[in-house]
């Protein structure tokens, strides 16, 4: 069965994401509609980037992922179809491609399905869901758009690495408030090279050793690991990180590895 992927900003009190759902199986009944989340804070590229790089590769190739972030029309305001490791992607040319791709795509065309601007008041059921059933039911993508290699760039906060240390940043809290850094495993165990090291924090808070799971130190107490997301993750075994200890988006943290 073919499968739409949804991240939007649309929240759930409104009926814009009902509206989309509809156009969606107005066009393609048989399809099988997957929310990823509907609650990304208006506009916020970034969060959405995050959390579709880290769950599209579970789900089965040629899925497409509709992205509903920042779709209002202009015309300086492009809209992409993208094939990426199998996977299509849907959405606005704002930079979103850039964040969520480690490589180049295997594909991109600069969709051109548009309709009579007058009546463009809701790209996402006017355009996006157009292209995204069109690659739902396995025809080709430069059907429905212009052959083009160029995206949007847009460049996430990169750690500062030096020979003993790491400064990095809050990058994502996530809905048990986590926080998620931007330290990566790969940044960390190649500075690390096998040495101790300890993770200082707001509030003169630090931890000295890594977890590999959240209930490795009693309840209440923080800890550091690796999560799903292959960053350094700031926790407290059942209790909220984030609220507790003061951290949130840019918050700056620091790691010193010693002998």
């Amino acid at each position: 069965m073919a499968i739409i992927t949804l991240t939007t900003d649309l929240g759930y009190k409104d009926f814009y994401q009902a509206a989309l759902k509809g156009s969606i199986l107005n066009t393609l009944p048989n399809v099988n509609i997957i929310d990823i989340t509907h609650e990304i804070e208006a506009f916020n590229i970034s969060r959405a980037a995050f959390i579709l790089k880290n769950c599209f590769y579970y789900f089965p190739k040629s899925t497409v992922h509709l992205i509903g972030i920042d779709t209002v029309y202009s015309e300086s305001n492009k809209y992409l179809a993208v094939k990426y490791r199998d996977h299509f992607f849907v959405g606005s040319d704002n930079g979103i491609f850039s964040l969520i791709f480690e490589e180049a795509p295997q594909e991109i065309v600069e969709i051109n399905i548009m309709q009579d601007l007058k009546f463009l008041h809701f790209p996402l059921a006017d355009i996006f869901v157009k292209a995204a059933c069109h690659l739902a039911s396995g025809k080709p993508l430069n059907e429905i758009g212009i052959a083009t290699d160029e995206i949007e760039e847009r460049m996430n906060l990169h750690p500062v690495i030096e020979k003993n240390q790491i400064k990095g940043s809050v990058i994502f809290v996530d809905s048990f408030e986590n926080v998620v850094t931007n330290v990566t495993k790969e940044i960390f165990t190649k500075v690390q090279n096998g040495r101790n090291f300890t993770l200082y924090f707001k509030r003169n808070e630090s931890i000295n050793q890594l977890s590999w799971h959240y209930n490795e130190v009693p309840e209440g107490e923080k800890l550091c690991l690796f999560g799903i997301s292959n960053h350094l993750e700031i926790a407290i075994n059942k209790a909220n990180a984030s609220g507790l200890l003061g951290l949130h988006n840019g918050d700056i943290i620091r790691i010193e590895f010693h002998a």
